[in-house]
């Protein structure tokens, strides 16, 4: 019986660069606020909880006064930063850099760019970081969250098309080429691929290392859109994947019968989480023998 880790995942950059600052302005011993959940992983953010880390929403941030707060990876809109200076609030800006390169370019194209023309961006509904890039656009810019939604952009009118950092990149082209066999003669097109490369090299890689295993345990808090989309790589290759939120969750039943066990996760995973994963596994093995 073996049981592996995959080293490559766990945090991004973005992530571990965020919760860096966390630990550094905690270890000061000052009151720190997060707005929104530092990651999407709950056992991770208990963690910086019982270091200090208070996590608030955008109304809570509305109300501070002379406070110091940090921004998460996934970025703010403009708004925020506006509302930290009217409030006197101290901004500890985490925003990962990928991020915040495309923030810029696209608040730069709403600037610049011709009346008319669409800005689309390619994205989860809702999601922090999408939130953040419309803010860019003054909240004019069109989100399509799945390839089939593109049909109800207007074909007429110029189209600029941008995306999520996260999103896989196999459905972009979809959408891309979509826009380029619908778009008007008359009305131009233009795209930047933007996804990470990190994270969208982890859907190729996180195939492979599922197809190694006879189960696949997928460590994963339950708000990550990142986990969902790899746990359906992983699930797409080995039916005997199973997504968990800690240890606890392991069922003794899906590791009999088996020769070899993988434990992966989600850009959002801590890997001491997955390290908890592995040593449960093993103690449940030896309890079975």
């Amino acid at each position: 019986m073996t049981v592996e880790i995959d080293q490559g995942s766990g945090f991004c950059f973005g992530v571990t660069r965020a919760i860096g600052k966390a630990e550094e302005e905690l270890s000061g011993g000052s009151t720190l606020y997060c707005l929104g959940d530092i990651v999407h992983n709950g056992r991770e953010c208990d963690r910086l909880k019982r270091m200090g880390l208070v996590t608030i929403d955008h109304a809570t941030f509305n109300g501070l006064q002379h406070a110091k707060v940090l921004l998460r990876a996934h970025g703010e809109p403009p708004q925020t930063y506006e509302r930290a200076r009217e409030n006197g609030i101290e901004i500890v800006d985490a925003t990962c850099p990928v991020v915040l390169h495309l923030q810029e370019r696209i608040k730069k194209e709403y600037a610049e760019g011709q009346p008319g023309r669409q800005i689309v961006i390619f994205g989860k509904n809702g999601h922090a970081e999408v939130m953040g890039l419309v803010g860019q656009t003054e909240g004019t810019a069109i989100v399509i969250e799945h390839p089939e939604e593109v049909a109800a952009l207007d074909f007429n009118r110029d189209i600029c098309l941008y995306s999520q950092t996260t999103k896989p990149l196999d459905q972009f082209r979809q959408v891309v080429e979509f826009i380029r066999q619908h778009i008007s003669p008359t009305a131009t097109f233009t795209y930047y691929d933007t996804i990470c490369r990190q994270v969208a090299n982890r859907m190729p890689h996180i195939r492979e290392f599922a197809s190694r295993h006879d189960v696949v345990l997928f460590v994963c808090g339950r708000k990550s859109s990142n986990g969902r989309v790899l746990y359906n790589e992983c699930c797409s290759v080995n039916p005997h994947s199973f997504m968990i939120d800690s240890a606890a969750e392991i069922d003794p039943l899906w590791l009999s019968q088996c020769r070899s066990i993988g434990i992966c996760g989600a850009t959002s995973t801590p890997k001491w989480l997955m390290e908890e994963c592995k040593v449960r596994v093993e103690e449940l093995l030896g309890s079975h023998e």
